[in-house]
């Protein structure tokens, strides 16, 4: 089976397709905003990366989820669940961690099916 990837860079691709299984990463592209703006941001980046690889939100089959405050997670989860189509909610992780750049407030990992 071929690994595809999507715009590789040498330190990363948007996103590695393998066996009808997409992973891809998504961090917010203004980091000096709210988290409801970084969420935002992140949501609508995964749509256009899901329509680029053949997916849409319904075939995604797990997120894991980075912040770096646990006071962000009524912002997260309210806009995490007006995203997502009812019954497709994929199965998720969410880790209070500390990233790289002080104004990141979240980074999202996914993990999606292809459409058939």
């Amino acid at each position: 089976m071929t690994i595809q990837r999507l715009n590789p860079a040498a330190r990363w691709s948007d996103a590695t397709i393998f066996n009808g299984i997409a992973h891809f990463v998504e961090v917010p592209n203004n980091t000096g905003c709210t988290m409801v703006e970084q969420i935002a941001q992140i949501l609508v980046q995964a749509e256009l990366t899901l329509a680029a690889i053949g997916s849409d939100k319904t075939r995604l089959l797990s997120a894991t989820i980075y912040l770096t405050d646990k006071e962000n997670i009524a912002a997260l989860n309210a806009a995490w669940e007006a995203w997502l189509p009812e019954g497709c909610a994929p199965s998720r992780a969410c880790i209070k961690v500390e990233l790289l750049d002080p104004a990141m407030l979240v980074e999202i990992a996914f993990v999606a099916a292809l459409l058939p």
